[in-house]
């Protein structure tokens, strides 16, 4: 076995262990670092595949901000757990339905279709010799899909503008910054100077 196997190997087998220990640990704190463990080894799967951009992203999109904001809410929020698996077991028998079909659908895609070589061979475009695969894939992305990667950054900055709009709602007793008052500040207005005298408190 060359080295390639051996770490495949090891890869898959952490990420699925940690993967079960995700939906098995009763500390909601414990099963976010299980799952960012499993992102990581996700990313050296990716890695060995030779698709490096996917690594990097799955580690700065997805353990960079997805897991840790899942953390700091799992962490800072007070969910009353024992509410929360009453409600898992009243809705144990469907999701084991549902699980048992996905499954099925996944044995059956696996078995009987297949995909057509010249279909693979249309829509698969190798990088040109000496390029890297996130180079390649940076010039197809801002060349030929240039206009639809702007749009889906403006929908996205539409979607953060959105959220900011819903959280800033006005609440009683809560104060809030008023920017066009802290613009009109003038240097007098902004910082006061106290003369103290030495060893005499303010």
């Amino acid at each position: 076995m060359n080295v390639e196997g051996l770490f495949f190997y090891l890869f898959s087998a952490i990420m699925i262990g940690s993967a079960f220990m995700v939906i098995s640990s009763r500390n909601p704190v414990h099963s976010v670092l299980f799952l960012i463990l499993a992102f990581f080894n996700a990313a050296g799967l990716f890695l060995l595949l030779g698709a490096e951009f996917l690594a990097m992203l799955l580690l700065i999109v997805y353990v960079g901000a997805v897991a840790v904001l899942f953390l700091f809410v799992v962490m800072m929020l007070d969910v009353d757990f024992t509410e929360m698996k009453q409600g898992v077991l009243k809705y144990l028998p469907l999701a084991a339905t549902i699980g048992v079909i996905v499954l099925f659908e996944l044995i059956l895609v696996d078995s009987v279709w297949t995909i057509a070589p010249s279909s693979i061979a249309s829509v698969t475009t190798p990088a040109p010799p000496g390029m890297t695969n996130t180079m390649a894939l940076g010039r197809v992305l801002y060349t030929q899909y240039v206009y639809l990667f702007l749009a889906a950054g403006f929908i996205l900055l539409t979607a953060m503008i959105g959220a900011i709009v819903l959280t800033l709602q006005h609440k009683v007793g809560v104060k809030r910054q008023d920017v066009s008052a802290q613009n009109a500040r003038t240097p007098a207005e902004a910082v006061e100077i106290r003369k103290v005298p030495s060893r005499q408190g303010v």
